[in-house]
């Protein structure tokens, strides 16, 4: 299960949407997501997975990664579709059980509310997969960039260190954990079978030594920057500028023009 966590990982590749700015894919990103919580039905939900199909097959990412990302969080899709399944209070009575009734309606909204969550995700997924964590520190440094008004671009500076930071971090935590869970097996635990208060207490042998590998880790970050006289944003200047091309410019052109498509089908419905 912890092999399918590809999430903050880079995916090495030449495509068009790797070339786009950081700071074009983070405000679409944020435009995709708040247009995807605006679709009203399933009918709505077509423009989004469109999109997000094309951006897939654009980005030149392997269909693999994306897959182990939604296999993570399956149970809460299931569990999320089952919930919503019998909300649907219209339509055509498909099945009654004691008080609870599936409707075709039902039916709708549960695929609904499950495809909402697995575009979510893969939206996100892009980001992380095309962006490199220096690249998106910048990216959100530079967006933010107008808190200098009040005097906040150190506490910005340090909010986008942050986030690259536990980004960065995702997939050596993920091996970590593999390894201890590997040498606690090796040694006898049972992290797979018993009641649901023995596995809880299983884990943890495996959290205690992840705890003290993720502190120790956290100093010896803090020492290395510390040795190479980091002291945030002050007078630091980055390598590479970030600089918006046409690319840029006609990738958001076309981002609108989904979202205005979810707008016009959602006045239609």
């Amino acid at each position: 299960m912890l092999k399918d966590i590809t999430f903050g990982q880079y995916y090495e590749s030449n495509s068009i949407v790797h070339r786009l700015d950081p700071r074009t894919k983070i405000l679409v990103l944020i435009l995709d997501i708040v247009f995807l919580f605006l679709t009203k039905s399933i009918y709505s939900l077509i423009v989004p997975a469109v999109q997000t199909v094309l951006i897939l097959i654009i980005s030149k990412v392997p269909a693999k990664m994306f897959l182990r990302n939604i296999k993570t969080i399956l149970p809460i899709i299931i569990f999320t579709s089952i919930i919503n399944l019998f909300y649907g209070n219209s339509g055509t009575v498909l099945l009654t059980v004691w008080y609870f009734t599936i409707t075709t309606s039902g039916i709708l909204r549960a695929v609904y509310m499950g495809s909402r969550i697995i575009l979510l995700i893969l939206l996100s997924s892009v980001l992380t997969y095309t962006t490199t964590p220096n690249d998106i520190t910048d990216a959100i440094e530079s967006l933010l960039s107008f808190m200098r008004i009040f005097r906040l671009q150190n506490a910005v500076h340090m909010l986008a260190m942050m986030m690259t930071i536990a980004l960065r971090f995702i997939p050596t935590l993920v091996e970590e954990t593999e390894k201890i869970m590997n040498a606690q097996k090796a040694r006898g635990a049972d992290l797979e079978n018993g009641r649901l208060i023995e596995r809880i207490k299983a884990l943890i042998p495996i959290l205690i030594p992840l705890l003290i590998s993720s502190v120790r880790r956290a100093y010896e970050l803090a020492e290395a920057m510390e040795c190479r006289c980091y002291n945030g944003g002050v007078g630091r200047v980055r390598m590479k500028r970030l600089k918006y091309s046409w690319a840029d410019l006609w990738a958001a052109f076309i981002n609108i023009m989904f979202c205005g498509g979810i707008i016009a089908i959602n006045t239609l419905i």
